[in-house]
Order: C-alpha cells, then sequence, then structure tokens
C-alpha cells in the first residue's frame, strides 16, 4: 500500500490538473495552480528529487489526470522467457514499455517485442491489468496500469538498439538479475502460468 502523503499529492495533482483543464475563471485557474504546486511541494518534501524535476515529472500533463499503461509481451518457448537487458540500470525485464496512444493493445505489444528484442511475434492472450503501486517498489508519482500480454514467437533476431543490450531466454529456476520496478519473478511466474494451465484467467486488481 502507498504512504498516506503520497496518495494525498496524487489526489491534489489530479484535482488540481482537471480544474487548469476545465476552468474558465482567471481566479479558480490561480487557485488550481497553487495546489498543483502544493502536491509538488509535498513530493519535494518526501522524496530525494529536485523540485524541477518534480514538477517535470508530476506536473506536466493537461486535461483530466488518467493512469500511464505499461505493456509488457511475454514469449515463452521451450519452458524458457524471454528477457532483455536494459540499457538503462543494466538489469533483466520482459520486453515493453509505455503505451503509444494511437495503437491498440496488440499493436503496442507487436511494436515493443520488435523494437526491443528483435522479433516478430502474435499476441494471443491477455496476462494482467495489474496497478503498478500495488506490486512494486519504488512507487511512481502518478498511476500506472501494467498490461501483459501472452505471444507466441513468429521469427526475428536481436539487435542492439538504444533501449536494450542484450536478449534470452531464461527458466523461471535460473533467472538474470531483474530490473523489479520493471517486471518482478512473481509477475515472470504468473506470465509462465498463463503459458502452461489451460484454465487461467486474466488476473486484473
Amino acid at each position: 500500500m502507498e504512504p498516506k502523503w503520497l496518495s494525498i499529492a496524487k489526489r491534489l495533482q489530479a484535482i488540481a490538473q482537471a480544474g487548469l483543464a476545465y476552468s474558465k475563471d482567471k481566479y479558480d485557474i490561480e487557485r488550481f495552480q497553487q495546489i498543483r504546486d502544493i502536491s509538488a511541494e509535498i513530493m519535494n518534501e518526501y522524496t530525494d528529487m529536485d523540485s524541477e524535476k518534480i514538477k517535470d515529472l508530476f506536473c506536466n500533463e493537461t486535461g483530466y489526470q488518467t493512469p500511464k499503461v505499461d505493456i509488457r509481451g511475454a514469449v515463452i518457448v521451450d519452458n524458457k522467457i524471454l528477457l532483455v537487458r536494459e540499457s538503462t540500470d543494466g538489469l533483466w525485464s520482459i520486453p515493453g514499455g509505455w503505451a503509444e496512444f494511437n495503437l491498440s493493445i496488440k499493436e503496442n505489444v507487436v511494436k515493443e517485442l520488435l523494437e526491443e528484442a528483435g522479433v516478430n511475434v502474435v499476441p494471443k492472450r491477455l496476462i494482467a491489468v495489474l496497478d503498478r503501486k500495488k506490486h512494486h517498489r519504488p512507487l511512481s508519482p502518478y498511476g500506472i496500469y501494467k498490461i501483459f500480454v501472452l505471444c507466441d514467437l513468429v521469427d526475428g533476431t536481436f539487435k542492439k538498439n538504444i533501449e536494450t543490450t542484450e536478449s534470452g531466454f531464461f527458466a523461471l529456476d535460473d533467472l538474470p538479475p531483474l530490473s523489479v520496478n520493471r517486471v518482478t519473478k512473481e509477475q515472470i511466474a504468473m506470465c509462465f502460468k498463463a503459458r502452461t494451465d489451460e484454465s487461467f484467467t486474466t488476473i486484473f486488481d
């Protein structure tokens, strides 16, 4: 469960963002801007990020605030799952990333697997839709839904790119160091279960 201060800061930010999007009165707009600044001050007080970084991450959106969407594509062959090594932290994750606004879930996962792992896939099953704050640390300043999709491998070869440095297939009991802010061992186990259990049903928070 996320701490109360973070819940308050995120709620204030959401209220301020909606108010700035829909208010016409200049005095109301000024008040909503002050509320947004207060939410950023709360974040600054309880985190190590500087105020400008917080405003860039936390206060740069317009319109009614909705969760961001992170999509991951699970490819399992011979009881091993495809993972990629992230260039940012050198740790391993299921290929994926932020959803593109003009692509469907299937189109997004196909795009991410090709870009990060160099493989062509066919999305087959929706594994899970998870609320990130219930499963990951560190906590995020904004809401994130994580979507996991089971995919069949078609073909392809890894090519080094700006996001990932290598790829490989790993058994559940022989995983490399994971980028746990992106994926956990429990989530990988969930993907294996979706592949092997015919009675598996989509998990959602």
